[in-house]
């Protein structure tokens, strides 16, 4: 197998590396880095969790280190586009610490904080820059950022900046980058939207498939629970109580806050992720997610693409997702980069035709099973103690139906311990 120093990546960066731990390639690495590296477009497409975030950071960062370019005020030298800022965010952790073993300068800038901190930023001059697209727009508008020094250009999780709309920002702001600097997108998937972005910007792209958005990893176990509508929220509480980290998705902001205070007062520690939430509050449950003293994040879609937390144990699908590919990303917050996972869908009698559908169309196989509260399935799939912060009442507090995120069917519940 080989070595980070096999595929051309510098010593330096690579004993950088090794300090972190990290010494093996992952295969969308081994396969991406000796073009991306060489300056050439690339084209990835990996899983999530596979070391999409290595792949395209590791040549940003030897390739500007090579460069003979200066660094100069308001105009970066490369240029990082995310969707969400839990993703901006986590990439620039990734990168901050290599760049500065090689004395280069990053920053991130993304909406729903002050921006004059940014500008401040900015002014100074960066390197690599790692933006949102909306909030880069906003800077470049008001003559604080101009991209035509950018040598290096990376999308990453571009059909999801298809799917939110952002193409045409996106679109925008790749204008402004120069024609002859090298391109790199990375994404679970490469369809839709995607395809307008590689043929209007792209050169000879080389396109890499390590391995099909359309497949779930091997190291992920689904299931699919059949229970009762009442059952559900006492059939979701047992899951969580389990010792662990636990995702749960739904599929409204409604739903994802009113979910969490239920599942604070039944006794379970949850904090919630969604669009709605100002950015201190993101970072506030996103840290009590991350050090444990929540065990339960509830997010959203949107938010789907933005959580990279280690040693998820279980991802549950409250509400079953829309569409294949949200399947996909959604139980990609668990199994990443090799780990096991355990993926639970509740469906009710009325979803069964829709979620057939959608693991058919996922690619998957899952084990189905009838559950009631209490059932020794449960503990199968989400082992240990249960342990309770409260005294459990799950029927009082039954959760809203899945289709519309209106009120829920009884009365709402009171604040939440933890969440926003």
């Amino acid at each position: 197998m080989s070595s980070f120093l096999d595929l051309g990546v510098p010593t330096k960066l690579a004993a950088a590396l090794a300090d972190l731990g990290i010494t093996t390639p992952f295969p969308i690495q081994s396969a991406t880095l000796p073009d991306s590296l060489a300056g050439r477009d690339v084209l990835g497409r990996g899983r999530t969790g596979s070391g999409k975030t290595f792949a395209f950071v590791l040549p940003v960062l030897a390739r500007l280190a090579e460069s003979k370019s200066p660094r100069r005020p308001m105009r970066p030298r490369a240029l990082i586009l995310a969707p969400t800022r839990e993703l901006a965010t986590q990439i620039e952790a990734t990168i901050a610490p290599l760049a500065a073993t090689l004395g280069l300068r990053t920053l991130t800038v993304f909406g729903g904080v002050g921006a004059n901190p940014q500008i401040k930023g900015l002014k100074a001059g960066v390197d690599v820059l790692v933006a949102c697209p909306g909030r880069l727009a906003d800077h470049i508008q008001q003559g604080y950022a101009s991209l035509d020094a950018v040598e290096i250009t990376v999308l990453d999780e571009a059909d999801h900046m298809a799917d939110l709309g952002f193409l045409p920002v996106v679109r925008r702001l790749m204008d402004g980058t120069p024609r002859e600097g090298q391109r790199m997108l990375f994404s679970a998937t490469l369809d839709g939207g995607v395809d307008v972005l590689v043929k209007r910007f792209m050169h000879k792209p080389v396109t890499h498939h390590v391995d099909s958005a359309a497949e779930a990893p091997i190291e992920m176990t689904h299931h699919v629970l059949h229970v009762r509508h009442d059952d559900r929220f006492p059939v979701l509480v047992d899951l969580t109580a389990a010792p662990g980290r636990t995702v749960v998705f739904t599929r409204t902001k409604r739903r994802a806050k009113t979910l969490t205070r239920q599942l604070v007062q039944a006794g379970v520690p949850a904090v919630e992720l969604h669009g709605n939430l100002a950015q201190n509050a993101r970072n506030r449950n996103m840290a009590a997610f991350s050090d444990g003293s929540a065990q339960t994040l509830v997010a959203t879609d949107i938010a789907a693409r933005g959580i990279h937390v280690d040693d998820v144990a279980i991802v549950i699908h409250a509400d079953p997702p829309v569409e294949h590919k949200a399947y996909l990303h959604r139980s990609g917050r668990t199994a990443r980069a090799g780990a096991q996972g355990t993926v639970i869908t509740l469906m009710t009698d009325d979803q069964q035709s829709e979620v057939r559908d959608l693991t058919r169309k996922a690619g998957i196989k899952p084990t189905t099973s009838k559950a009631r509260p209490g059932d020794a399935l449960l503990a199968q799939l989400a082992p240990g103690e249960r342990t309770y912060s409260a005294p459990v009442s799950p029927v009082a507090e039954p959760i809203e139906e899945s289709n519309g995120g209106g009120q829920p069917r009884r009365g709402r519940p009171s604040g939440t311990r933890g969440a926003a």
